[in-house]
Parts: C-alpha cells; sequence; structure tokens
C-alpha cells in the first residue's frame, strides 16, 4: 500500500512539474478595491443597473443610485481615450436621459480633492410610468485607472431634502 501511495505522489509530482514548466505567465490584476461611503439609511443592493459595480437604495426614502466603473485601459482598448474628465463629462451628459421628456440638465461642475477630479450636475425629467418627476445628481469621479459615473435620484419633490446626501456618496469615492 505504502509503494502504490509513494507511486502515485511520483506521478502527481511529475506530472505538476510538467505542466508547469511549458510556459511562461504574465500576471493580470483583475478589478481593485473602490471605496464609497453611504448615509446610514441607504444599503447595497442588485436589480437597478445590470453594469453596476456598486448599487444602493432606501425604498421607503424613495432614493436610489449606482456606481459605473469606466476602466482608462480597458477605454484605451476601444479608441475612447480622454483627455480631461471635462471631456469625458460632456460625452456622458450628451447621451444622459436623452429620449426623455421634459428633460433638464444643468452645467457640470468640476473640483479637484488630492489626485482625484470630480464632475456634478443635475438632471431631471417627466417619468410618465411614476407620472412625475424624476431628479438625478449625475457624477464623474476620475481617478489615476477609472472614470466612475455615480448617480443617485429620486423624486424632484425630494432634491432639497437629498441632495446634499447624494453629493457626499459622490466626494467619498476613491480607488
Amino acid at each position: 500500500m505504502k509503494r502504490i501511495i509513494a507511486n502515485l505522489s511520483l506521478i502527481l509530482v511529475l506530472t505538476t512539474t510538467s505542466i508547469s514548466a511549458q510556459t511562461t505567465l504574465k500576471e493580470y490584476k483583475v478589478g481593485h478595491v473602490v471605496n464609497v461611503s453611504l448615509p446610514e439609511y441607504m444599503s447595497r443592493t442588485m436589480g437597478i443597473n445590470s453594469s453596476a459595480l456598486f448599487q444602493f437604495k432606501n425604498t421607503v426614502k424613495d432614493v436610489y443610485g449606482f456606481i459605473i466603473e469606466d476602466n482608462k485601459e480597458e477605454l484605451a482598448l476601444v479608441d475612447m481615450n480622454y483627455s480631461s474628465i471635462n471631456e469625458f463629462c460632456e460625452d456622458f451628459a450628451k447621451d444622459f436621459l436623452k429620449d426623455e421628456k421634459k428633460r433638464t440638465l444643468s452645467n457640470p461642475e468640476y473640483k479637484k480633492i488630492g489626485d482625484i477630479n470630480f464632475a456634478e450636475f443635475d438632471a431631471s425629467y417627466y417619468d410618465e410610468e411614476a407620472k412625475g418627476e424624476i431628479y438625478y445628481l449625475a457624477g464623474i469621479v476620475e481617478t489615476k485607472t477609472s472614470y466612475y459615473k455615480v448617480i443617485s435620484y429620486t423624486s424632484l419633490e425630494n432634491k432639497d431634502k437629498f441632495k446634499a446626501d447624494f453629493q457626499k456618496i459622490l466626494y467619498s469615492l476613491n480607488d
């Protein structure tokens, strides 16, 4: 029995050695840590946006949001090279809610905090299904490796109540 175990161990070692010795491998990092802070009344969720890397909500307060990452390296692979956060934000804003009735967009405001660039603008539109206007705080965060779209929304009547919290979420993001 000991001889069988020894032979099987020898075969396993030889097989593993020959497999790993054929080709050198290049290591890639996939994904990274993203930090964001939410108000205590919000919680992480799923099902709001299938492209989002992070989603949050509070259905009782009628507030929702999500974050989408656009990795700069991956954008470059498809020839989408942006010279600045301004250019990225303008490209995003021109299509944001473009097919919605009564769409309004404010002019973007830009800030730099440390090494991170931020842009934010207000948007709203009339939603026929909800029979009311929906308010969005749309933000862009530019870090060394990525652009993040931070989208938070509620009913227009709750804009003044939640906009400051939406901004806190936006400006808390870093990687």
